[in-house]
């Protein structure tokens, strides 16, 4: 019973800052990888960005500067820390696990809203 749990959303202004949690039980947390997506309303769900076992990193172009992906394998727990935040990054952002035998789990979401 792998359970994914996002934290941390909630209403910001523009050019402010928030950082999401993501804590993962029920499994292995080191051989995970790990990616924060999100899904505005009319919109398909991208990729934001993605960490790996060995902490290697990628982002969409959208973000790269102004958001940081992390983990912490001691407490089961994968960061997203967003900085100089804009309307358009306004989403229900949701955390991913992805086993290397090609299992997903995914969290519930976190609701960020970016408005003055």
């Amino acid at each position: 019973q792998v359970q994914v749990v996002e934290s941390g959303g909630g209403l910001v202004q523009p050019g402010g800052s928030l950082r999401l949690s993501c804590v993962v039980s029920g499994t292995i947390f080191s051989i995970l990888t790990m990616g924060w997506y999100r899904q505005a309303p009319g919109k398909q769900r991208e990729l934001v960005a993605v960490i790996t076992s060995v902490r290697n990193t990628n982002y969409v172009d959208s973000v790269k500067g102004r958001f940081t992906i992390s983990r912490d394998n001691a407490k089961n727990t994968v960061y997203l820390q967003m900085n100089s935040l804009k309307p358009e990054d306004t989403s229900v952002y949701y955390c991913n696990a992805r086993h290397p035998r090609g299992m997903e789990y995914w969290g519930k979401g976190t609701l960020v809203t970016v408005s003055s």
